[in-house]
């Protein structure tokens, strides 16, 4: 019975600093979110905030995560589009884009920023308080949101392309690691306005250069099987 209370109050106080933390980030932007201004918020002090979360990296991490609903409810009827596992990823990544482009910093403390430990402990964290999140979900959807690592994702996504003839297995890691570098390097680039990009000319160009590096691992007899509607 202690043990219960203790965790009941555990997650009704874990609770109040995440809609606090929420309600900043769409008041002033993740950017310039503080565990005392959180905690104010909340209606407590910063010493009892990381009673509940060990820096404030972990507390953005976290509240960031509240901010992908929409990607993740939107992802199943981007795949949907697809006749095979390529098409379907390829649509993934236009959907995964079109939302991390149209929140950039969201997107950056998640799969960008040190988070001061292990990214995919934080991740399972979350969706064990969040379990809601995943209910009514496709299982292929499961294992693609519910997987930090992005690479990781994608190689456990397109695998099934080796068993449909479309790729070899030695080009899934390749595939996987050079198209997370370009999201991750436009990304940059759109934040840091390196290069003067609207946000739907960022996406336009990501999709671009992640077709380029598919088309290229796709043996040239293969590549007809391989059709999508999404301009590049």
């Amino acid at each position: 019975m202690e043990d219960n209370r203790k965790k009941l109050k555990k997650a009704r106080m874990w609770n109040y600093f995440m809609e606090a933390a929420v309600d900043m980030i769409e008041e002033s932007g993740i950017e310039n979110v503080t565990i005392r201004k959180i905690a104010d918020r909340a209606g407590f002090t910063s010493s009892t905030a990381y009673n509940y979360f060990k820096d404030l990296s972990h507390l953005k991490f976290f509240a960031a995560m509240r901010f992908t609903k929409s990607y993740t409810e939107e992802l199943p009827s981007y795949l949907e589009k697809g006749n095979n596992t390529l098409e379907k990823w390829l649509y993934a990544w236009e959907c995964f884009c079109e939302h991390s482009f149209e929140q950039p910093k969201i997107y950056e403390v998640i799969f960008i920023e040190n988070v001061g430990g292990s990214a995919q402990d934080l991740l399972d964290h979350y969706y064990s308080i969040y379990a809601d999140d995943l209910i009514g979900l496709p299982e292929e959807i499961r294992s693609i949101i519910t997987e930090h690592s992005f690479s990781k994702r994608s190689a456990l996504f397109i695998q099934q392309a080796v068993e449909e003839g479309l790729i070899q297995e030695e080009k899934v890691e390749l595939i996987s690691d050079m198209t997370l570098m370009i999201w991750k390097g436009m990304m940059s680039t759109y934040i840091n306005e390196r290069r003067p990009l609207a946000k739907d000319e960022a996406v336009h160009l990501t999709l671009k250069y992640v077709w380029e590096i598919l088309i290229h691992a796709i043996p040239e007899d293969k590549r007809e099987k391989v059709d999508l509607n999404i301009e590049i």
